[in-house]
């Protein structure tokens, strides 16, 4: 359930902390108080839309975090195969907006809103307005027999939607073999020039990586026995042009005339027969490395060519040898196909035709389910509209076998309502009010609230379009649901009101020249008296207070099954 709502600098309210409790949760206060701020709030937090401007002025972000408590394992285990561990017990959702973007965040952890919506799944059932003009879609209906059908129906739709896919897949695979003989004669050529080429090229896998290595190798041994070969010549004594030559003159030079001074070159002499030493014993092992180095000139041009070869397969049928032997096996089967052309489309008819008897079946079976359990969700709907001040109500299903197959059977489905004595079944939406969807939907929910795996609902103007008896009947409905589940309720009907196991007044108050919006519990003399506003208006009398007293203690007789 939702334990605790923290909203901070969103439109009218500067901070505001809500605790929640178990059972019905009644949010109250004058029209403009705020009111629809609080559940735009948990909406945002749950990942609704953003806006700049919900921001409120001045403040630099805006804020919205929720505290659910989970106790029912379901919900846990569905959590954490969304990657989402309750910390105990707790899931902390929080979303805070800044410059028209948000930062979205799961017990701590950065989510996408995508995730956030995934979660909020499966953490609470908001229902407005909006879902109340569901019930005119047709497809909301078939969600709501499913789901009231869902232990026995579920395992049937997900073999249904295998199968459906299965079918599916099967259809399109007839579709696209459908072709020509002359299309089919111009794909077997080129099928047969690609797998021969490719079977030619004789490719082993981890081929071209160790050919790649040993290009490289000579590639670079061809290099160094130029550069070797190079320097040998410039510093050797058999050329003219040699360095070795050149201080082989140099030194021959200066032994010539050593002898005329001997003080001043005997040192410079020495240094020049040193490098000459050197020079030659450089010489000498680089020509026993010249001899070391070896380059086979066809060996190179051979792997050059294969290297070539394997590069232009690579080009046309993949980036891979891997790649290209699985494209070679890929075509295979494929000329192995139009070799047999007919076998094949009769095989892939054969199977089309056992897959769509089996979505056959599967759809019989699902509408069997479906229609026994309609009998009973109608009966039961029916039974809380009577209670809801529906009178003399009639409440049915009408089934529709579609010409397709869908991913959930073949079935359409569509609720029928009677409201008057001698009137006809018709569809809702060419009955139903906004205050009688409202009703319809409360009873639904009612229906359903022993089976929904949500523990918290928020309901926002689920008393549109109603006052008087039925406000009574729509308050006992509410707090039906509110214990199975928790439940979170503005209104604006002391008859709601006063059913509430928490009360909560929203109020609008001016502080230092600004507008905001708080939100407190109210103890029981102030809930009282916050019925007594609703029933009295602006002017609370000792007699509308009073009233207010008698309907708070109605409410707790009927609680109490009194």
């Amino acid at each position: 359930m939702l334990t605790h709502l923290h909203v901070k600098n969103l439109a009218l309210i500067r901070e505001a902390e809500i605790d929640f409790t178990e059972g019905l949760n009644i949010l109250t206060g004058e029209t403009g108080a705020g009111k629809s701020i609080v559940i735009g709030s948990v909406s945002l937090a749950l990942g609704g839309k953003v806006s700049r401007e919900l921001v409120r002025p001045g403040a630099e972000y805006g804020l919205a975090e929720l505290v659910f408590f989970v106790n029912q394992e379901k919900q846990k285990k569905k959590l954490q195969e969304l990657g989402i561990e309750p910390e105990e017990g707790q899931v902390i959702i929080s979303r805070k907006i800044l410059d028209g973007r948000s930062i979205n965040k799961i017990n701590g952890e950065t989510v996408t809103v995508s995730q956030l919506k995934e979660a909020a799944a499966l953490l609470i059932d908001i229902h407005g307005q909006h879902e109340h003009q569901s019930l005119l879609q047709k497809k909301k209906h078939l969600e709501i027999l499913d789901e009231f059908a869902k232990e026995e129906l579920e395992p049937v739709k997900e073999e249904i939607a295998r199968t459906y896919l299965k079918w599916k897949k099967l259809r399109q695979q007839l579709a696209e073999a459908q072709m020509d003989e002359e299309s089919r004669l111009r794909e077997l050529s080129l099928l047969e020039f690609e797998t021969d080429e490719i079977e030619k090229a004789e490719l082993t896998e981890g081929e071209d990586e160790a050919l790649e290595r040993r290009y490289r190798r000579m590639t670079n041994a061809r290099k160094l026995l130029e550069a070797a070969g190079s320097a040998y010549s410039l510093t050797g004594y058999e050329e003219g042009s040699g360095a070795g030559a050149a201080i082989g003159r140099a030194v021959r030079e200066l032994q010539g005339v050593l002898s005329f001074d001997e003080e001043g070159l005997s040192v410079l002499a020495g240094q020049l027969s040193d490098i000459d030493g050197l020079l030659n014993d450089f010489n000498r092992e680089m020509s026993d490395y010249l001899s070391s180095l070896e380059f086979d000139e066809g060996e190179f041009i051979q792997a050059e060519e294969r290297l070539n070869q394997l590069n232009y397969l690579k080009s046309r049928y993949g980036h891979t040898i891997h790649e290209i032997m699985a494209y070679q096996q890929k075509q295979a089967e494929r000329l192995e196909v139009l070799m047999d052309y007919d076998r094949h489309l009769q095989d892939l008819e054969n199977r089309l035709k056992q897959a769509e008897q089996e979505l056959q079946v599967l759809c019989r079976t699902a509408r069997e389910i479906r229609k026994r359990h309609a009998e009973k969700l109608c009966g039961k709907i029916r039974e809380h509209l009577l209670d809801l001040n529906f009178l003399n109500v009639e409440f049915e299903m009408q089934f529709e076998e579609l010409t397709e197959f869908t991913a959930q059977g073949q079935d359409s489905v569509e609720f029928l309502i009677s409201t008057n004595p001698g009137e006809p079944l018709r569809p809702l939406m060419k009955v139903a009010s906004g205050g009688e969807l409202s009703r319809i939907m409360l009873a639904i929910k009612t229906v359903l609230a022993d089976r929904d795996e949500i523990d918290a609902v928020i309901f926002d103007e689920i008393d549109v379009g109603i006052s008087g008896r039925t406000a009574q009947k729509v308050s006992e409905k509410m707090m039906l649901i509110g214990r199975t589940r928790q439940v979170i309720c503005i209104t604006h009907l002391a008859q709601i009101a006063a059913m509430a196991d928490s009360h909560y007044r929203i109020e609008k108050t001016v502080v230092q020249g600004e507008t905001r919006t708080q939100i407190r519990r109210l103890n029981e003399t102030e809930s009282e008296e916050e019925l007594a506003r609703i029933l009295g208006g602006a002017e609370i009398t000792d007699a509308v207070l009073k009233n207010a007293q008698e309907m708070r203690e109605l409410a707790k007789n009927r609680k109490n099954g009194r």
